[in-house]
């Protein structure tokens, strides 16, 4: 198939690259995304219109980890959107309630709508054995009450569950989103605060030297196959090292614009292996 999911992961970052660096607002940024990944989604059903699957395997391949990676990237921006343009207030106690009571609606959603689905656990648990009932179209059962959005999907190019799967990748990212949204020292019960296990684990650079790591690190696809955001990524951080740090757009941009290197910390990092290698030696 011409479509890869590397390919895909890559084009998509690209695109969220591109403009990041045009340091944009994030209602602009969620507004381009959309209509970037709106095409690419159109772009992608009319390759498959045209050209079909070559196997059984290829289709189960497209609709588990091809499309519900566009669908669900292109659900989450238009989330953000939405979140964004209704958000009442820029900063404060009103803005920190606002996103507490969007990132509880995600939460509820998760626990009515989710968690306790057979498919949830069945994907979760990386099963392969229903792949072919789940990922393969024309298998869709009404007998089993499914949500009425089964109504409104194309037959020729969805199974169902593959958007149920784009919904899942959607809410993943939208918690990640909402957290860091959320100052961790306005409310000291969010997920930001450093678990006990880590306590004596700190971050003793700067920052930006952590943005620049952290960049580095979604750019090369090195975690989960480039399959995660920076926002996650950067969470990750946060949380293993207590250390907020704040407009990851703003700071990735600056670190564009340095005079000198732009990546003196990662500079640095190779520097102070090859000392510690000779020392080995």
């Amino acid at each position: 198939m011409k479509y890869s999911l590397q390919n895909i992961i890559i084009e998509i970052h690209n695109k969220e690259d591109k403009i990041l660096s045009q340091s944009k607002r994030l209602i602009d940024e969620a507004y381009e995304m959309t209509l970037y990944l709106q095409d690419l989604l159109f772009s992608v059903k009319k390759h498959i219109a045209d050209e079909g699957f070559k196997n059984d395997a290829d289709e189960i391949h497209f609709f588990r980890t091809i499309k519900p990676q566009i669908l669900g990237k292109l659900i989450y921006y238009n989330k953000i959107y939405r979140i964004e343009t209704s958000c009442p207030v820029s900063n404060g106690k009103m803005y920190h309630s606002y996103f507490s009571i969007q990132l509880a609606n995600l939460k509820r959603e998760y626990i009515d709508h989710i968690c306790n689905s057979d498919f949830y656990r069945y994907y979760r648990s990386g099963r392969t054995d229903r792949d072919n009932t789940y990922f393969k179209r024309g298998n869709i059962n009404y007998h089993d009450g499914l949500n009425s959005i089964v109504f409104e999907i194309d037959p020729a190019f969805s199974t169902f569950f593959d958007y149920k799967l784009a919904r899942i990748i959607s809410n993943e990212l939208l918690y990640t989103y909402l957290l860091t949204k959320i100052s961790p020292d306005e409310d000291p019960d969010m997920i930001l605060q450093k678990p006990e296990s880590s306590k004596d684990i700190f971050w003793t650079d700067s920052k930006n030297a952590l943005i620049e790591l952290v960049y580095a690190l979604y750019a090369s696809s090195v975690i989960s196959h480039g399959k995660i955001g920076i926002r996650k990524i950067s969470l990750m951080f946060q949380i293993l090292f207590g250390v907020p740090l704040g407009d990851l757009h703003h700071a990735f941009h600056r670190m564009k614009s340095r005079a000198g290197s732009r990546t003196a910390f990662l500079d640095q990092l190779k520097i102070s292996l090859e000392e510690y290698m000779d020392k080995e030696l």
